[in-house]
């Protein structure tokens, strides 16, 4: 096993695509969930090996991990999972990683770093579209600018949300939004700023997400005050503006488990050809107390494609002994120029 990762929740939508990949590359994992069935369905599917448990169980956890050198989380939403298989992956040794874009499962990961770095483990949350390209670009534009003092970080084109996104979405996201200002995170109303951005073809309008960023951003450059946006039309951003003052109802029990029972019936996640005709562009700018700008844009694949590629990599980096112990971001663990070493991704300098 000190050759491989075990890779958790390979019957999801993102774990299957994971999968997919590393099949492809001629690597076999060993899959890992709570549901037995189709876990060994799919292990008997590919001839690969299984570990199945209940993540919420840590000494299931870590007994499952004793000879896994680093294990890949890909079952969402992390703030039910994140913690306890770290807390299991301390105990065994095994480097973890995982593709979460939720700020508080970052903050409580950073929490453990003294811990990790004690039992020489690297905790490595956000290999997936969240957060390596943002924060690829974002440690890019404090190496330009390295006074900076503010980051704004904008994003569009994903082409489509998981279902596991939209239930994350649903019980984290919705209900209000989040900043960084002088180094700490500020919870601030959804939707709460508006601004335009050109991702390459002239000004388009964006709005504010609590976007994973607000916390790893700060991690990887060291900057305090950080905004993160996603592009949209001017009318679904009214929308969200109008929706904010509904947002209370999003956390009443009843209403939650009716919204997911709609998004369980629905497709899993954006098809093959939908991720194959879309692409995404993130653009970010930093700026210093004198108001001199660096700014950039990065051309990526499809989200959800890219998070295969990134995903896999960090996990082969990480059994292949790449590895920095304690708390990481990406671009701290693998450097800014990761995200570059990917087909599709393109950076370009912009003048500030």
């Amino acid at each position: 096993m000190k050759e491989n990762f075990l890779l958790y929740g390979a019957n999801g939508y993102t774990g299957r695509l994971i999968l997919e990949r590393a099949l492809n590359e001629g690597l076999r994992p060993l899959v890992g969930g709570r549901n037995a069935g189709t876990i060994h369905a799919l292990a008997k599917e590919h001839g690969l090996e299984v570990r199945v448990f209940e993540v919420s169980d840590e000494a299931a956890a870590a007994k499952a991990l004793t000879d896994i050198p680093a294990v890949l989380n890909a079952a969402g939403p992390f703030h039910r999972t994140a913690l306890t298989m770290v807390h299991a992956c301390l105990q065994t040794h095994t480097h973890y990683l995982d593709v979460t874009g939720e700020i508080g499962v970052f903050e409580s990961l950073a929490e453990v770093d003294d811990a990790a770095r004690q039992a020489h483990v690297m905790l490595l949350p956000g290999v997936g579209f969240d957060v390596v390209p943002t924060d690829c670009l974002a440690a890019h534009l404090k190496s330009r600018l390295p006074d900076a003092t503010e980051l704004v970080l904008a994003f569009k084109g994903l082409g489509g949300v998981s279902r596991g996104t939209a239930t994350t979405a649903i019980e984290t996201m919705l209900s209000e939004g989040a900043v960084r200002r002088d180094g700490r995170i500020e919870r601030v109303p959804a939707a709460w700023k508006t601004r335009s951005v050109d991702f390459g073809d002239g000004l388009e309008s964006a709005v504010t997400i609590p976007w994973g960023d607000v916390s790893t951003a700060y991690h990887s450059t060291g900057i305090g005050n950080v905004e993160v946006y996603m592009g949209l039309p001017a009318a679904m951003i009214w929308q969200m503006q109008v929706a904010r003052y509904f947002g209370w109802m999003l956390r009443l029990p009843l209403l939650q488990e009716s919204i997911k029972a709609l998004i369980s019936a629905g497709a899993p996640g954006p098809n093959a050809r939908t991720r194959a005709a879309t692409r995404a562009v993130i653009w970010g700018q930093a700026r210093n107390r004198t108001g001199k700008r660096a700014t950039a844009r990065l051309h990526t694949p499809n989200g959800y494609a890219l998070t295969a590629m990134t995903a896999l990599r960090a996990a082969q980096n990480a059994v292949g002994g790449e590895i920095k112990p304690g708390f990481q971001t990406p671009s701290r663990a693998f450097g800014e120029d990761f995200i570059l070493q990917f087909d599709g991704v393109r950076r370009e300098d912009i003048d500030g």
